[in-house]
C-alpha cells in the first residue's frame, strides 16, 4: 500500500508538472485564458471618484461668470472659493462639492444658485505598472487613459514580459477582479485597447518559454 501510494503521489506530481508546462507553450504565463474587462464609463468614473490634494477641479456658477473658474485642490484638501472662502474638497466626490457650494452661497450671498462641479485634472488618482516593464511604479491617471499608454509610461515591455498574459486588476462593485490582457494582440490591432480608470493595477509575468 505505501508504494502503490508513492506511484500515484509521483503521477499526480508529473501531471502536474505537464499541466504547467502545456500552460507555458499556450501562453507564456500563469495567468490562463484573455478576459478583458468591461470598459469604465469614464465620465462617471471621475465624477464619482472622491477628489484629493492636487486635482483641479472646473466650479460653474450659472449667470455668475465671476465665481466660474478652475480650482487646484490644496495638499489639506482645500480650496479658497469667491464670497465663502476656504471649502473643504479632500474626500469629497464632485457631486458632493456642488452640493456644498451651494449651500455655501445660499447663506446670504446668492438666492438661488446652480453649481456644477467637474473634474479637470486628477492628479491624486493613480494606476500602477509592475513587473516585466522597464520603468514599473506608479503612474498619475490621465482621462482616457489605456493599457497600452500606461506601459508605454513604465518604459514599455521587457523582452520576456508574456505579452498576452498581462494582468489587469480593477475593484469592480466593490470587489476586486482579475482580468487577463492580450497586450500583443491589441498592438497589432486583433484586440481593442483596454481603457484604465484611477487605481488599476497592471501586472506584466515573466513568459514562462
Amino acid at each position: 500500500m505505501r508504494a502503490l501510494g508513492g506511484v500515484l503521489q509521483r503521477c499526480l506530481l508529473l501531471g502536474g508538472a505537464l499541466a504547467v508546462v502545456g500552460l507555458a507553450a499556450c501562453g507564456g504565463g500563469p495567468a490562463g485564458e484573455a478576459r478583458l474587462p468591461p470598459t469604465p464609463d469614464t465620465a462617471s468614473v471621475l465624477q464619482g471618484a472622491e477628489l484629493g490634494a492636487g486635482d483641479v477641479v472646473e466650479v460653474r456658477v450659472y449667470q455668475e461668470a465671476e465665481l466660474t473658474g478652475l480650482y487646484r485642490v490644496d495638499a489639506d484638501g482645500t480650496f479658497d472659493f469667491p464670497l465663502v472662502g476656504q471649502v473643504a474638497a479632500g474626500g469629497k466626490t464632485p457631486g458632493e462639492l456642488s452640493q456644498i457650494l451651494t449651500e455655501r452661497l445660499k447663506d446670504g450671498y446668492l438666492r438661488d444658485p446652480q453649481v456644477s462641479v467637474f473634474v479637470k485634472e486628477f492628479n491624486s488618482k493613480k494606476v500602477f505598472v509592475l513587473g516585466e516593464v522597464h520603468k514599473p511604479g506608479t503612474f498619475k491617471y490621465e482621462d482616457r487613459m489605456t493599457i497600452v499608454q500606461a506601459i508605454t509610461l513604465a518604459g514599455g515591455l521587457k523582452p520576456l514580459a508574456a505579452k498576452n498574459s498581462i494582468v489587469l486588476t480593477r475593484v469592480v462593485a466593490g470587489a476586486e477582479e482579475k482580468f487577463v490582457v492580450p497586450f500583443e494582440q491589441i498592438g497589432l490591432g486583433r484586440e481593442p485597447n483596454v481603457a484604465l480608470q484611477p487605481g488599476d493595477i497592471v501586472f506584466v509575468p515573466e513568459s514562462w518559454l
